[in-house]
C-alpha cells in the first residue's frame, strides 16, 4: 500500500496540469540525440522523467513559492564527494548504478585538488564522502586525513557490509580514530525487507558491522556519531521520521543490543536502478506522480542543494548526487544551463568553492523527491 502524506502538505496538481505549462525549460531533452540503435540511449530514453505526464518542477516553484524562484546556491557549507562507483553490493534502489563491476574511481590528482579547494574555502564545514562504497577507493583515507586535519566534519556514507571485507579489517578503528561520522544504510530493522532491497545475507552482515561499530564506541560515545538511513522498500514515501526512529531503536536494541545516534529518512529517487525497477512494473509515472502530488512548498527553502556542492570522481561539479546520476553538470564558462549534457565545470577551473555560490541550481522532475511530504535530503527530513 502506498503511503500518502497528509493532504495539507500537498499542492493540487490541477493548478499545474495545463497545456500551457511546459516541461522545465532549462533542461531541454529535445537537444539530446535519440539514436534508436544505441542500447544505452534507449535506456536513457526509458528512464527520462521529462517524457512523463507530470508538471514542471520549476513552474511549480515559481507559482507557489515565488520567493524561492529561481533556486540559487548560497555560499556552500557542504562539499559532497562521490569518490567512485565501485561497491561490494548492487542494491535495487541505487540511483548511481554502483556495483562490484564498476571501476570508476577518483584519481590522486583530483583528490589533491579537492583538498586545495576546501583549504581555500572557509565556508565549507562538512565533507560528505559517498560512492559506491567510498571506503573501497584508494583516495578515501587520504581525503579523510586531510579534511580532519583542517578541522572539517567528515561523513562516511557506509553500506555497513564493507566493514567485514578482509582488506578493510582496520576500517572501524580508522574511522573512530579520525572521529568520522558514519551514516550507514539499513533500509529496515527486519531481514525480510533488507533482503528485498539489498540481497541475501546483507542484513546479518549489517548487524555484525553495527556490533563492531558499537564496540568501538560508535552510537554510544557522543563524539562517535552513527546514523542509520532508512528508505522505503517499495513505491511509498517514508513514514514520520521521529516515530520510525523510536521503532528502529527499540527493535535493534531488543533483538541485537545495537545502539545508534539517529535515523535519517530518505525518499527513493526514480533514477537509474530504481527507475528501471519501476519501469519493469509499469509504475514509473505513478511513482513520480506520487512525489509531485505530495509537493510541500515549505520544503523548497530547505533543500540541501542550497548549501551544498557535489563533485564526482572525475572532478566535475553538480548541484547534488541526484543531478550527478542524471549527468546534469554545473555549466562551465560560457555554457548554457539548458544543455543537459554539457562538458561542465571541473575542479581545475576554479580556485575556491565559494565561486559556486549564487549560481542557479539545475532542477527537474526528480526534485519532487526532495520536496514531497516531510521532505528528503542526505540529512533526513526537511520539515
Amino acid at each position: 500500500m502506498d503511503f500518502r502524506i497528509d493532504a495539507a502538505f500537498a499542492t493540487p496538481l490541477s493548478l499545474f496540469r495545463t497545456s500551457t505549462i511546459p516541461f522545465y525549460p532549462s533542461i531541454s531533452h529535445k537537444e539530446q540525440p535519440r539514436c534508436s540503435t544505441n542500447p544505452s540511449t534507449k535506456k536513457f530514453m526509458r528512464r527520462d522523467l521529462q517524457n512523463l505526464d507530470i508538471p514542471s518542477f520549476s513552474e511549480v516553484v515559481q507559482r507557489v513559492s515565488p520567493n524561492n524562484y529561481p533556486l540559487k546556491r548560497r555560499l556552500p557549507k557542504t562539499l559532497q564527494i562521490n569518490i567512485g562507483l565501485t561497491c561490494n553490493l548492487a542494491c535495487a534502489h541505487c540511483h548511481v548504478d554502483s556495483s562490484p563491476h564498476r571501476s570508476e574511481t577518483m584519481s590522486a590528482q583530483v583528490a589533491t585538488r579537492l583538498i586545495e579547494l576546501v583549504n581555500n574555502t572557509p565556508s565549507i564545514e562538512v565533507v560528505d564522502i559517498t560512492g559506491g562504497a567510498p571506503e573501497m577507493h584508494a583516495q578515501f583515507r587520504s581525503l579523510v586525513r586531510a579534511f580532519r586535519e583542517m578541522g572539517k566534519s567528515v561523513i562516511d556514507r557506509c553500506n555497513l557490509t564493507v566493514l567485514l571485507l578482509e582488506e578493510q579489517s582496520d576500517l572501524v578503528q580508522f574511522l573512530a580514530h579520525h572521529r568520522v561520522r558514519v551514516v550507514a544504510s539499513l533500509p529496515c530493522y527486519t531481514p525480510e525487507n533488507v533482503k528485498k532491497q539489498r540481497g541475501n545475507g546483507v542484513f546479518d552482515d549489517s548487524i555484525e558491522a553495527l556490533a563492531r561499530l558499537n564496540a568501538a564506541g560508535y552510537g554510544r560515545d557522543p563524539s562517535l556519531v552513527l546514523d542509520l538511513v532508512y528508505n522505503p522498500v517499495g513505491t511509498s514515501l517514508p513514514p514520520p521520521q521521529a516515530k520510525l526512529e523510536l521503532d528502529y531503536k527499540r527493535e535493534l536494541k531488543n533483538a541485537f543490543d545495537i545502539d545508534f545516534t539517529s535515523l535519517i529518512c530518505i525518499t527513493n529517487m526514480p533514477i537509474k536502478r530504481f527507475a528501471d525497477d519501476l519501469i519493469v512494473r509499469g509504475r514509473l509515472e505513478q511513482y513520480v506522480n506520487l512525489l509531485a502530488d505530495n509537493f510541500n512548498p515549505g520544503n523548497v527553502a530547505n533543500v540541501m542543494c542550497l548549501d551544498m556542492v557535489h563533485v564526482a570522481h572525475d572532478g566535475s561539479f553538480y548541484d547534488c548526487d541526484f543531478n550527478y546520476a542524471l549527468d546534469m553538470k554545473l555549466p562551465g564558462p560560457n555554457q548554457d544551463i539548458s544543455i543537459r549534457r554539457a562538458s561542465g565545470l571541473n575542479v581545475f577551473d576554479i580556485d575556491s568553492l565559494a565561486e559556486l555560490g549564487e549560481k542557479r541550481i539545475r532542477t527537474g522532475p526528480h526534485c519532487f523527491g526532495c520536496t514531497a511530504g516531510n521532505g528528503s535530503s542526505c540529512g533526513g527530513i526537511l520539515s
